[in-house]
């Protein structure tokens, strides 16, 4: 018993919703695009960087172009970070990471941080008993969800790179990873240390 057999056994039984714990193989791939594509909602998971790179992916997977255009609605990024802990958060200037951010990141994302944020202040955990020390509690996802429409569907069928289908989702109102992030971090959820380490992993 193969997780391709399975999902074909599954596939026998005429289920409306399909749940596909991830699509690591060329043969899954296929058996899971074939499914969508008759009529099922089919959920899965996908290792990939970003929301972007899940359509050139499954092209390396052997699945045709017009094949992942006509049956991909949606797909979500999605980063794991820690949360600030609420007993010991502090104020900070954007000012007081200037290092932490050259070190860091690039000058384009940079200069972008400074010119969205500005003097607004930032957060960071001192760090208590309750954290033990660490300044942070729990943890937070940070998104981008990528709407399939048609000009991303031309861009497929016509084997565009990840870079092009993310400009084309920005484009259409997408708002990145590290935009989010930016976001959270703005509004007190975690800090831009976190949010910058995690999406340069």
């Amino acid at each position: 018993m193969t997780f391709a057999n399975g999902l074909r056994s599954i596939l026998r039984q005429d289920p409306n919703i399909i749940m596909v714990g991830e699509i690591r193989d060329d043969e899954t791939a296929a058996i899971a695009v074939n499914a969508a594509l008759t009529g099922h909602l089919l959920l899965s998971t996908l290792h990939t960087n970003d929301a972007a790179t899940t359509l050139p992916r499954l092209l390396d997977m052997k699945v045709e172009p017009f094949l992942i255009a006509s049956t991909i609605n949606i797909a979500i990024g999605q980063r794991l970070v820690r949360r600030i802990c609420s007993d010991c958060k502090i104020k900070k200037s954007l000012k007081d990471i200037n290092e932490l951010g050259k070190k860091t990141i690039t000058e384009i994302e940079f200069k972008s941080l400074n010119e969205s944020f500005g003097d607004k202040p930032f957060y960071q955990g001192k760090g208590c008993n309750k954290c033990d020390g660490s300044g942070y509690f729990g943890r937070i996802g940070i998104h981008e969800v990528l709407e399939i429409d048609d000009n991303i569907r031309k861009a497929i069928i016509n084997k565009a790179d990840a870079s092009e289908i993310q400009r084309l989702a920005i484009k259409n109102g997408m708002t990145p990873m590290l935009d989010d992030g930016f976001q959270k971090a703005l509004a007190g959820i975690t800090t831009i240390e976190e949010i910058l380490r995690v999406i340069h992993e």
